[in-house]
């Protein structure tokens, strides 16, 4: 009985340490600037269906139940060592009841996000995969 309960001990240890792992690695990639930056940031992360930086824009596919304009997202721009990245927000839920299989493109110029011609950004928003 005593080898068991030892054994069984140890199998716990052994299971719960690299969850501590896991959690000190997890909790160390976020400085306390980003998480802030991140409560502070305006509405919901946006999933997108496609991004590409073309020409000094930032294009998106996002879904839409009809309804989507352009003022209802937002790019927040961060800077990110010798480059930018953005993460696109929703500011205003679509509450319409049409939605649209193929989504909605939304464009924003390198000028209106405050960034200059030929700065090196990447997207950071989750993808989805459209409707369909």
């Amino acid at each position: 009985m005593k080898r068991i309960v030892t054994l069984s001990g140890a199998l716990l240890l052994a299971a719960t340490l690299p969850g501590c792992a896991l959690v000190d690695r997890f909790t160390d990639r976020f400085s306390t600037t980003e998480v802030a930056q991140a409560v502070d940031s305006p509405g919901q992360i946006e999933p997108v269906h496609a991004a590409a930086i073309v020409q000094d824009q930032a294009v998106f596919w996002v879904s839409s139940n009809g309804c989507t304009q352009k003022a209802d997202l937002t790019p927040v721009v961060r800077r990110a060592g010798d480059a930018s990245v953005i993460t696109l927000r929703r500011l205003k839920e679509d509450r319409c009841l049409q939605p649209r299989a193929e989504g909605v493109e939304m464009r924003w110029s390198f000028q209106e996000m405050g960034l200059a011609p030929g700065s090196r950004v990447s997207v950071e928003n989750p993808y989805q995969l459209p409707r369909g």
